[in-house]
Parts: C-alpha cells; structure tokens; sequence
C-alpha cells in the first residue's frame, strides 16, 4: 500500500522564529503531518513551552538557539543542527521583523534590522543548511513571504523591500540547488493576525477595509497555513520549486467593491 499523500514521517524539519505566532502554526502542521522538529528562537527559555507541546503531540523537538541577525549564530545553528538527528529534510525560514512608520520616519536602524532580519537571515540560514541538504542531494527550502511580495504599502518600505527580496531570492535559490534536488520556494499568507499585526486588528475601521478587500471578506486563520506549509514540504511538491504560493484570501487579485462595475444592460 502506497504511502497517504503528504506524509512527513521520518522527516526533519527546522523552523525558525518557532517561539510564538506563526512559526508555531507552522510547527504543529509539521508535526501532526509526521515529521520531528527542530525549532529555533533568539532565547532558548521562550521555546520550552512549544517544545512540550510538540513532544505531547508524539513527535520530538530540539531546540536551537538563533539570532538571523548574527552571522555567528547562523554558523552555529548550522553545525548543530543536522547533529540534532543526523540530518534536515525541510527548512522553514519563518523569523521576520516589521517596523510600520512613514517612509519620512524610517531611520537607518529600523531598515537594518528590518531588512537584515528578513531578507539577509533567509539567505545565510539557507546557505548554512543547504550545506547539508546538497551532500544527501535532497532538501524542501520554504521561505516565508507576505503578500508584500507582491503588493506595496504605505507605511511598510523596509517591510515590503525585504519580502519582495524573499521572492526573488527564492528563484534564485531554486536556480542554484535545483540540480542538487532541492526545491526553494516562498509562502505568501496575506493578512492574518500575530504578534506583529495584533494592533491593527484593535481598529475595528481598518478591519472592515481589510475584509472589504479580501475576496473571501475575513482575515487569514493561522491554521489557514497548514496545508500549504506541509505541502511545499511533501514529497507531492517534488516538481515544484522557484514559486512563490500566495496564501492571501485572495486580495492578490486587487478587486474591490469599487472597482467592480455594474455590467450594462441590453
């Protein structure tokens, strides 16, 4: 009997950013789909509850320490991971930063640990463990995006500059490691509420123009993510790399209630 469609028995998978939001949603869509974890934040404490977790549902965590914003960490992890259980099948690169001011505002710092956090962090993250999925000539690389890599935002320049960087840093990934059998692709959600975005939802006026422009008129649910996270990590996505999968409710369509125009009658 052939194995069920998107199982990730038997698989690694490292995810980043895994102490709270959706790098934990992420986590348990792996977990429960089969695979161990190993999950990653800046302070080792913030990740023993989520690592209970994990381990409640049958599954094992390693917790790792990782700051994407220091090339030393990045090492490191890279060298204690795969030791972690002898290998990593999956990548998610999930930990992201934003800073929400006017363009005028933006200082210096706030792009730097913007920008470095989410676009610079992928990158060296995926070099460091792609270093070991190439030998075993087998890896899925997921990068977390936004809808920002395709959509801009006022009040969101470092932000939207760093996940269209993800996206074309995807390609271009899939390009390098494709012949080592490696697929890389990016995982857009639109807009769902975490830590991050938990402030805009308290302005109830903001919420209805957001889901006035969402097709499917709600935000994203995190658990919305999990069939997209476990299959860009499944074997099923085996042909599939380079892309970038939006994840959004639809407001990548750009349709509104304004500019839907009433069709002439005869």
């Amino acid at each position: 009997m052939s194995a069920p469609f998107f199982d990730l028995s038997g698989r690694v998978a490292l995810v980043t950013g895994a102490s709270r939001g959706l790098g934990q949603y992420f986590g348990r869509a792996l977990a429960r789909a089969g695979a161990d974890l190993i999950i990653t934040s800046r302070r080792l404490a913030d990740l023993t509850p989520f690592q209970r977790e994990i381990e409640a549902l049958g599954r094992r965590a390693v917790p790792l320490e990782l700051d994407v914003r220091d090339y030393g960490s990045i090492q490191r992890l890279g060298e204690a991971a795969p030791e972690a259980y002898g290998r990593i099948d999956i990548l998610v690169n999930n930990a992201g930063c934003n800073v929400r001011k006017p363009a005028l505002e933006v200082s210096w710092d706030d792009w730097n640990l913007v920008v470095e956090t989410n676009l610079r962090g992928t990158f060296f993250v995926s070099q460091a463990i792609a270093r070991h999925m190439i030998p075993r000539r087998y890896g899925r690389i997921i990068n977390i995006g936004s809808v920002t890599c395709v959509f801009g935002y006022a009040g969101l320049g470092p932000y939207t500059a760093s996940r269209g960087g993800v996206k074309q840093l995807t390609m271009s990934l899939a390009d390098d490691w494709g012949p080592h059998g490696i697929t890389v692709n990016c995982l857009a959600p639109g807009w769902f509420k975490t830590a991050q975005t938990a402030v805009l939802y308290e302005n109830q006026e903001w919420l209805a123009y957001i889901c006035d422009r969402i097709p499917l008129k709600r935000p994203g649910a995190p658990n919305d993510l999990d069939g997209a996270v476990v299959f860009l990590a499944s074997e099923e996505s085996r042909y599939i790399t380079g892309q970038t999968l939006l994840v959004d409710g639809g407001i990548s369509t750009g349709a509104t209630k304004a500019t839907i125009q009433k069709k002439p009658t005869a």
